[in-house]
């Protein structure tokens, strides 16, 4: 059984920064688009970041320019940058392989001060 593994959720004040890692199986990473979800209760599951196996990135418009998603080749990992936290950005959040079944267990961000 393949999973997407993540680590660096955690509890920031407003302004700070957190950065989210995502292991993926080389299959996967090479294959597929990676994304950044994230989900409060009551609402859906929203896309927050994607970037493509070339490298070309976008972004949902209420992260953009605080968060940045990046990947390490070598690593078959993908990042999510999260500068100036706000506390709308609390959420869990879930890396995804765009087309596929395959998710991260979730991470917990929480903003507050």
């Amino acid at each position: 059984q393949v999973q997407l593994v993540e680590f660096g959720g955690g509890l920031v004040q407003p302004g700070g920064s957190l950065r989210l890692s995502c292991a993926v199986p080389v299959s996967i990473f090479n294959s597929y688009i990676m994304c950044w979800y994230r989900q409060t209760p009551g609402n859906q599951r929203e896309l927050v970041a994607g970037i493509t196996s070339g490298g070309s990135t976008n972004y949902a418009v209420s992260v953009k320019g605080r968060f940045t998603i990046s990947k390490d080749n070598a690593k078959t990992t993908v990042y999510l940058q999260m500068n100036s936290l706000k506390p709308e950005d609390t959420a869990v959040y879930y890396c995804h392989a765009q087309q596929t079944d395959y998710w991260g267990q979730g991470t917990q961000v929480t903003v507050t001060s």
